[in-house]
């Protein structure tokens, strides 16, 4: 204890710069030498996020509607069935059916819109054209815009 009371503040700076000065470098290098083992970390064959997931190729296959119509008059008969337990009105099931089972049939994405939503959107992108051209910039491919704006109305539905 006597040594280190004994340095002046000068020597005692050139220690601190000294040490800092190799052992900060070589903890350094030491850190950047395991890095590698730090990026593997968490990963192996045991990890989540290395299974391979199959991705959707194509469009989905196509449903029985036997099938459907079967599952859908299970999951409403077992609907109905608590609503009697509980003491409550049960749902006619051949009805709920038949209404969920139309719906089900009506067009969806780019089926349903019909032609009077296309033109709409037609006359949209050919005034915001109009408008483009009076601002002095190149008007945009009225069909192309037409088909990018009823994909993003579709996607957002």
């Amino acid at each position: 204890m006597e040594l280190a009371l004994a340095l002046t503040a000068t020597q005692k700076g050139a220690i601190l710069l000294a040490i800092s000065g190799i052992a900060a470098p070589i903890a350094g290098y030491f850190f950047h030498l395991s890095a590698a083992s730090w990026r593997s970390f968490g990963q192996g064959p045991f990890a989540i996020h290395s299974e391979v997931l199959p991705s959707p190729k194509g469009a989905p296959a196509p449903i029985d509607p036997a099938m459907q119509a079967a599952e859908v008059r299970q999951m409403l008969a077992a609907k109905a069935e608590r609503q009697r337990q509980r003491g409550e009105q049960p749902l006619d099931v051949e009805t709920e059916a038949e209404r969920l089972l139309a719906s089900a049939e009506r067009p969806r994405g780019r089926d349903a819109i019909d032609a009077e939503l296309r033109s709409e959107v037609r006359q949209l992108v050919v005034a915001r054209n109009e408008r483009r051209m009076r601002e002095g910039r190149q008007p945009l491919d009225v069909e192309a815009e037409t088909e990018k704006q009823l994909a993003d109305f579709i996607g957002s539905s």
